[in-house]
């Protein structure tokens, strides 16, 4: 699949930690699917399932952070790797191609920030 590369450098974000950044996010749909199957009644479950939580959590609030409107497009973006055709066309973005990715270059600003607390 061709990726676009964003450029994050005003941001203070290199090639290497969007790359980063890019993969934490790529896993997203991996843990929401491990959250359906875990049970919360055992005490490493409960442990795993917090830290899964969390993970989702930090994507989930830097997308709405990044645009209320567009934050599960984001997320669709960036976690399920749809390109912006798919948005567009399927989906019905309701925004440009340039004002999308925009805000996703914010998210991954606000993502960059939060994975560094």
């Amino acid at each position: 699949m061709n990726r676009r590369e964003l450029k994050l450098n005003e941001y203070g974000i290199s090639s290497k930690r969007f790359k980063e950044l890019s993969a934490f996010c790529e896993q997203y749909p991996e843990w929401v699917e491990e959250l359906k199957k875990r049970s919360p009644a055992v005490c490493a479950d409960a442990v795993r399932r917090s830290e899964l939580e969390n993970k989702c959590r930090i994507i989930e609030t830097a997308a709405l952070e990044a645009d209320e409107e567009l934050g599960n497009f984001i997320i669709k973006s960036v976690c399920y790797e749809k390109p912006f055709w798919y948005l567009r066309d399927i989906l019905e973005i309701p925004c440009s191609q340039s004002a999308f990715y925009d805000r996703r270059r914010y998210f991954f600003y606000l993502l960059h920030k939060r994975k560094r607390m």
